[in-house]
């Protein structure tokens, strides 16, 4: 269904009351407030986006999350009333695009949701002639400007460009980094990203692309550079 949102909550009185402010948008909005009931809908009719509740009779969240993302790229946005850090990481790392705590308000939601969308319009016209990254001599290269990279700042950098916007955790980046299952700490993915983004700043004209999420991980954002 073209520019739908489907609203997937339990609490139908927030539901309406989401599904009324996205009715002032060009979206359309679609809700189902049980789990068992998404992913046939989903196949049917591929909304734009989805917001999909953790808690939901039937189904949870995190698991339709997985099951969505076997078939599908929807952007989803994870809603949650649980402040528990590792459910939010975890439904990032099954795919989620981003998350939202309650109580939230409903006019954040929206603006939420269309962020998401924005950064997958961007990287569909404007990511790819823009940062390049060359497997073979380990290079990564902003609007025609090189730089070399050493082979872990590489594989780091890999996920996140080939996935621009999406967050990813630290597990995902070490995962990413090392083949050979090594213990490695928060500090050590930090520290190579702090390198990471001082090169890239040095091809792209001080943009800051690695963005650092709260409480989440890093995504990459990409945008072109401006003229000189």
């Amino acid at each position: 269904m073209s520019n739908s949102i489907l609203i997937v909550e339990d609490e139908i009185k927030l539901a309406n009351l989401l599904a009324d402010y996205f009715k002032l948008t060009e979206y359309q909005p679609q809700q189902i407030h049980h789990g068992d009931q998404v992913v046939s809908w989903v196949k049917a009719n591929q909304p734009t986006v989805i917001l999909l509740d953790i808690m939901l009779p039937g189904k949870d969240g995190i698991t339709l999350c997985k099951e969505i993302r076997q078939f599908s790229n929807v952007p989803i946005l994870m809603v949650t009333a649980k402040v528990d850090e590792d459910d939010r990481l975890l439904g990032l790392d099954l795919g989620a695009d981003d998350y939202i705590c309650k109580p939230f308000s409903p006019k954040e939601v929206v603006a939420r949701v269309k962020a998401v969308l924005r950064r997958g319009q961007l990287n569909n016209v404007a990511i790819e002639p823009d940062l390049k990254l060359d497997q073979e001599r380990l290079v990564v290269s902003f609007n025609h400007i090189e730089i070399a990279l050493t082979s872990v700042e590489f594989q780091l950098l890999k996920p996140l460009a080939n996935k621009p916007g999406r967050i990813f955790t630290r597990e995902q980046l070490m995962q990413s980094m090392y083949s050979d299952d090594r213990i490695v700490n928060n500090r050590t993915i930090d520290s190579h990203i702090k390198k990471l983004r001082k090169k890239l700043a040095d091809i792209s004209q001080g943009q800051d692309l690695i963005q650092s999420v709260y409480g989440a991980g890093y995504r990459l954002v990409v945008e072109s550079a401006p003229s000189a």
